[in-house]
């Protein structure tokens, strides 16, 4: 048999071990210069450079700052750049979650119902959201298991846009839990609050037990004492991974009533627990720093509606951050519109919260209260290339957001007329057909006739 040369076989594999490769490792470097940074992290930075590559921040500083050869350049001059959003509590995506049949359902997964093509999600790109907690409502003590999501381009599934590897086994978002008017209901929904946190303290109690089990259980395999593997449990499996702290619960809280049942909850169990709303919370304030819980604010500047908001505070903000609660904002979209996550942070510092604060509650404070913030939230080597580029300074409502990027790629550009129709449309963008895109095109470029 003839012997092929070592040179063949080799330019023969070659095009397979270039495909094996990390995407990311073949990706150009890009430089982003002249912009005014916002790290979050440290100080603002004037006439700052931006580098990229695979994905990840690989250097963040001044005009000296060292650039790699070759790289694809973006004169962003007179432009800000900073981190992508961070939304912790957003209903797009078409998401559901528990039924009727019970106010628990720890076992359902919202990621099961998401929508990545859903036109809702383009608002929270042109609003310069990147990460969202995407999680079903607040009907029920609790809805089940909610969804960290990346906005990340070109996606087909769920599984494109989610922070596990794992979505059958792994943990891909917190707990969504609830109280107060919203999930009293007829029976088998609690009438009152007391039966509400009743019902919460009980099922807690069972998965103490059900985790102690297992634990048992995996003691005696590994003893190989020829004790029965105990069966696993859906429901009770979530909730220990609560209790263990690896799921964080986000709750939907408002009246300081309530917020106070939450605390005395998270003491008694020890989980650890974002408070959502927070409508009350600067009522306890001091009780909440104490506890270390952050508080997500879903700002209302139209009160009404529910008799839960009536004691909303414009100041809610700075009196927190004064106490030393971590501060976050949300949109709760569709109540507040992804679009205007922003005018959160804007409004908060007119009303007393400090800039730095506000801007952080926007970025690094979120990514905090999702567990998250050792891969987003700051401009920082090493993180995910998260960041949007703003016409402006990102509290003033003359502000655009020009640019939106995940991980290296652009997936909002307002230039282009496909995306812009979503940051300047109604609250439903419909998709448009080839020829209305050309239309538009032709009245964004002057070329009427």
């Amino acid at each position: 048999m003839r012997r092929r040369p070592a040179s063949f076989l080799l330019a023969a594999l070659l095009p397979a071990l270039l495909a094996a490769l990390p995407a990311a490792a073949q990706d150009d470097p890009h430089v982003f210069r002249g912009a005014r940074l916002l790290p979050i992290a440290g100080p603002p930075i004037d006439d700052g450079v931006l580098v990229v590559q695979g994905g990840k921040i690989t250097g963040v500083g001044g005009p000296d700052t060292n650039t790699p050869r070759g790289a694809v350049e973006h004169d962003v001059s007179g432009k800000v750049l900073m981190p992508g959003l961070v939304d912790t509590h957003s209903h797009v995506g078409s998401v559901s979650g528990g039924d009727r049949s019970a106010p628990l359902h720890p076992d359902v997964r919202n990621l099961d119902s998401i929508d990545v093509a859903a036109d809702s999600i383009w608002r929270a790109r042109s609003g310069g959201i990147t990460t969202l907690n995407i999680m079903s409502g607040s009907g029920h003590l609790m809805s089940g298991q909610t969804a960290y999501v990346k906005l990340r381009d070109g996606a087909r599934t769920i599984e494109d846009w989610l922070y596990c590897d794992d979505p059958i086994n792994g943990i891909c978002g917190g707990m969504k839990m609830a109280n107060g008017t919203n999930s009293i209901g007829s029976p088998p929904f609690p009438g009152t609050r007391s039966k509400s946190a009743a019902l919460v303290r009980n099922l807690y109690h069972e998965a103490v037990e059900y985790r102690d089990r297992m634990a048992e259980a995996e003691a005696s395999e590994d003893g190989d004492d020829g004790g029965e593997p105990a069966k696993r449990d859906l429901r009770m499996e979530a909730l220990a991974q609560v209790l263990a702290g690896d799921r964080i619960v986000q709750h939907h809280t408002h009246r300081h009533n309530d917020i106070a049942t939450v605390l005395r909850l998270k003491e008694e169990f020890g989980f650890r627990v974002v408070v959502q709303h927070g409508t009350e919370s600067w009522k306890v304030a001091e009780e909440l720093a104490a506890a270390d819980v952050p508080v997500s604010i879903t700002w209302i500047d139209a009160p009404g509606g529910k008799e839960e908001t009536i004691d909303w505070n414009m100041e809610m903000g700075a009196i927190l951050e004064q106490a030393g609660v971590d501060v976050s904002f949300n949109t709760d979209d569709s109540v507040t519109d992804s679009r205007l996550l922003f005018r959160a942070a804007a409004i908060a510092v007119r009303y007393g919260m400090s800039r730095d604060k506000a801007i952080e509650g926007l970025t690094l404070a979120p990514a905090r209260a999702l567990g998250l913030d050792d891969r987003i939230g700051s401009l920082e080597a090493g993180k995910d290339a998260d960041f949007v580029v703003l016409s402006g300074d990102p509290l003033s409502v003359y502000s655009k957001v020009e640019q939106t990027w995940v991980e290296g790629t652009m997936i909002y550009d307002r230039s282009n007329p496909d995306h812009r129709k979503f940051a300047v449309g109604g609250y439903k963008v419909y998709r448009t057909t080839a020829h209305e895109d050309h239309m538009t095109r032709q009245l964004l470029e002057g070329e009427t006739r």
